[in-house]
């Protein structure tokens, strides 16, 4: 990834959502081994970005995005995500 395009997206990310570079690289870095068949990770993974974007998420689009990743190994991309979150 050019150097010049990540630094952007990590400034537009703490502009828009008051999210640190540092923050970014942890998720990332927490997601390299996780186990996505495992419902805890995955739940803890939903919640944790949940709240560092500073968002509120129901129980039941919490309980749906998990069912997404765990259960029917659903490849998740931005139309999926934007269906989830109109609910």
């Amino acid at each position: 990834m050019n150097q010049d395009f990540q630094q952007s997206i990590f400034e537009h990310l703490n502009k828009k959502a008051n999210i640190s570079p540092e923050e970014i690289m942890q998720v990332a870095q927490s997601m390299q081994n996780a186990d996505f068949s495992d419902e805890q990770t995955v739940r803890g993974l939903v919640r944790r970005l949940a709240k560092m974007a500073n968002r509120p998420m129901s129980q039941q689009k919490e309980d749906h995005l998990v069912d997404l990743i765990v259960k029917k190994n659903h490849s998740i991309d931005y139309s999926t995500l934007q269906q989830i979150f109109k609910k």
